[in-house]
């Protein structure tokens, strides 16, 4: 049997040894969202690594998972296509920057276009 790499400490399946008598263990991941206005999101399409089909990629979204996932089901909602959400950054099937760059700006999100 070959022994598993192990990268970092979560790889131990989050056990923590201290010898510090007052440590305490908080596991508070939970980011606050940020409210759209103070958000500054960039939207860009990319072919790289998707055996050349285009996506449009959103990221810089600041907050917790449910709420991000809650945008992209909006955002796939609203231009009828398939989508998912990978390393915090949203990815929608298609070129359809122009419109999702439409729809953050009237949900109140900043907005900013990232390539040609």
């Amino acid at each position: 049997m070959s022994k598993k790499k192990l990268n970092s400490l979560e790889d131990l399946g989050g056990f923590v040894f201290s010898t510090n008598t007052d440590f305490e263990f908080n596991q508070n991941k939970e980011k606050e969202t940020l409210p759209p206005s103070q958000q500054h999101l960039e939207a860009l399409f990319s072919k790289k690594g998707r055996a050349g089909k285009t996506v449009t990629v959103i990221r810089g979204f600041v907050g917790n998972e449910i709420d991000l996932k809650a945008l992209a089901k909006l955002l796939k909602t609203k231009c009828g296509v398939g989508g998912s959400v990978k390393d915090f950054e949203i990815i929608i099937q298609g070129n359809y920057r122009d419109k999702i760059m439409d729809i953050l700006k009237h949900e109140g999100y900043n907005v900013k276009r990232i390539g040609g």
